[in-house]
């Protein structure tokens, strides 16, 4: 997959893990993709574990985060996460899945050594996975693409920190062994680690849901009378908004790389079938219909992987870059969207079977045009920025 994009501002060691990690994806976590632990709230932690320690043996574990604990830069962590999404068990395998390398992106950028030996460095040997439990269920009006409007509160006790609330879609918290919870004090919003499992926090339910690439699915979640100790607060009281934006603008981004992967694996299928599959006398690919949708998809992949590669090169500069995690989000979740539809297409009634995998990407990348805020919320978003932008020019 090394493509002239791709190298420019890479080091050779960073490419050199990409095609390790592609190899190793291709070679022994694709046969994996037929295995029965695969259930419809995500693979098994048996079955995580497993591929966990294969990659260990492999060298592929965790590849982003290097062994001084410092982190590969966006652009060359781009081309390491489309390589571990060339299959949807590739990045639960390298360690490289949402929302566990999101979480360890922040956790690097803002925990003390305590907090980053207590939490961190167990999430980075793969041993514990993670949740970040911010959205709040909608039936209470909770927090959802609006954070302002969160309702779980916590208030100093003595040493510690009491939270109360409720929580949903928390990805990954049944069977987690780290938490990070958000909550809303006098001063604003705070941040919280925990340990996980915690008699506090109660799984009301794990919903049934679109999508079944993540471990533990997608919860329900009761906070009762949690009490946490002052120093497990990342920051100050009323700090956590700020925090949040340090890990959500390059998770969306996250997002965007693995799930390029994800659609050139799929395209890979839908072209291998219609080269062979013959209706009307030749191969599907002759059929104009399909040829074009095979074009279709190679110019929306490359316009995917440009603007996952600008948006990385925006947030190498050390810039927040929300305005172009935003764009990015919106720009490869709606391209990868149409690649997948058309993957289903092109293979007719193949297509919907789980024979290959490309049902599960189509499923998968539906969801993904939501994760980390739908695209309306994003346009909606870059709007305001037009209208800021114009009212500045106006005065100026």
């Amino acid at each position: 997959m090394s493509a002239l994009l791709e190298r420019a501002g890479i080091s050779a060691r960073a490419l050199d893990l990409a095609d390790r990690v592609e190899d190793f994806v291709r070679d022994v976590v694709v046969p994996f993709e037929k295995d029965p632990r695969r259930t419809s709230h995500g693979p098994t932690d048996e079955m995580v574990m497993e591929l966990k320690d294969l990659a260990r043996k492999a060298g592929v574990l965790t590849p982003h985060i290097l062994a001084d604990g410092d982190h590969l830069t966006q652009r060359e962590t781009a081309a390491v996460l489309i390589r571990s999404g060339l299959s949807p068990l590739g990045p639960l395998a390298c360690n490289t899945a949402a929302p566990d390398e999101g979480n360890m992106y922040l956790l690097g950028k803002v925990g003390s050594p305590e907090l980053k030996a207590r939490f961190l460095d167990p999430m980075v040997r793969g041993e514990k996975r993670s949740a970040f439990l911010m959205t709040e269920p909608a039936a209470d009006n909770g927090a959802g693409s609006d954070p302002s409007m969160m309702l779980t509160t916590c208030h100093p006790d003595g040493n510690h920190w009491v939270i109360n609330g409720r929580k949903t879609y928390i990805t990954g918290a049944d069977g987690a062994g780290v938490g990070i919870v958000m909550a809303k004090s006098d001063q604003g919003a705070c941040m919280f680690l925990v340990d996980l499992p915690d008699p506090a926090i109660r799984i009301e339910r794990v919903m049934d849901t679109i999508d079944s690439s993540m471990p533990g699915g997608h919860a329900v979640i009761s906070i009762e009378n949690l009490r946490v100790p002052a120093d497990q607060m990342l920051g100050q009281s009323g700090e956590g908004f700020r925090y949040a934006q340090v890990r959500l603008s390059p998770a969306r981004l996250s997002h965007c790389m693995r799930w390029l992967g994800a659609c050139v694996r799929a395209n890979e299928i839908a072209g291998d079938y219609a080269n062979r599959r013959m209706a009307f006398g030749k191969p599907l690919v002759d059929h104009e219909g399909v040829g074009f949708m095979l074009a279709e998809n190679l110019i929306d992949l490359k316009q995917a992987e440009l603007m996952t590669y600008w948006c990385a090169d925006v947030l190498d500069t050390g810039v927040l870059g929300t305005v172009e995690s935003s764009m990015a989000k919106v720009a490869v979740s709606e391209a990868l969207m149409r690649v997948a539809d058309r993957c289903v297409q092109m293979m007719g009634g193949q297509g919907v079977t789980a024979d290959t995998i490309v049902e599960q990407v189509f499923r998968e990348i539906r969801a993904f045009r939501i994760y980390d805020g739908p695209t309306e919320v994003h346009k909606w978003s870059l709007a305001k920025k037009v209208k800021r932008d114009w009212k500045k020019a106006q005065q100026g």
